[in-house]
């Protein structure tokens, strides 16, 4: 719990490596108990129940690109989850500054990459991307990315990298599903609200590996780290 798996990723780790025998249901009813005697495991939990403002109709204020592929254009095994190597790209804010962080998500293994930016500009969003990228470049194929005004730099990243960029539909947060889940993830680690100011590249590394090393049910409780290496 400490390290932030679900009851479910317990029990289907610990299943799946024959370890020891536990559903899902008894490791809750024991937080419960335990947050009854005054325990604290039930803090970590994800927390649910975010209300999101709905969009009806809205134009798209953050900017136009011309010539950028929409997401319609992408390869079509993109779509299935079944190939390494595509990617979905955010930015994730805090309180307080101008300082925030990227995230890039594999969408096959959920293997996620994070990068601290000083500010949420094109400039600083573009070196610190190809950094990531560099990191472990045969990996990537292609990047899906929203219609943020940081990422009208797309063209310096593909020149640089080879990595082609391709952009949702404005407003579409479900065809990057991918980013949705991980930043609910990383909301762990650095809750709304939090200022990134004091957050520096060594955390997000830090925050990046917890991740990286906790068991999916989406991938029969194998990591993203086991999924994104496998031969």
């Amino acid at each position: 719990m400490a390290e932030k798996w679900s009851p479910e990723q317990i029990s289907g780790y610990l299943r799946r490596h024959k370890v020891f025998s536990i559903s899902y249901e008894t490791i809750y009813k024991h937080i419960w108990r335990d947050k009854e005697a005054g325990g604290t495991l039930y803090q970590n939990l994800r927390c649910a129940g975010k209300q999101r403002r709905k969009r009806y109709g809205a134009y798209d204020s953050r900017g136009r690109l011309a010539e950028k592929r929409h997401i319609s254009e992408r390869p079509k095994e993109v779509e299935s989850r079944q190939r390494i190597g595509h990617w979905e790209i955010d930015t994730v804010v805090g309180k307080g500054s101008k300082d925030c962080i990227v995230t890039l998500v594999e969408r096959k293994s959920g293997f996620v990459q994070i990068g601290k930016l000083k500010n949420r500009t094109k400039n600083e969003l573009n070196q610190r991307t190809i950094r990531l990228i560099e990191r472990i470049s045969p990996r990537f194929k292609t990047i899906t990315a929203d219609n943020g005004t940081e990422f009208h730099g797309y063209k310096q990243i593909e020149q640089e990298t080879g990595v082609p960029f391709y952009f949702a539909t404005p407003y579409h947060s479900w065809e990057r599903g991918s980013n949705e889940n991980a930043n609910g993830l990383i909301r762990q680690y650095l809750p709304k609200g939090t200022s990134m100011a004091k957050v520096n590249q060594h955390n997000c590394n830090h925050i990046a590996h917890k991740l990286n090393s906790r068991p999916r049910k989406r991938l029969s409780y194998k990591t993203p780290w086991e999924v994104l290496y496998e031969k």
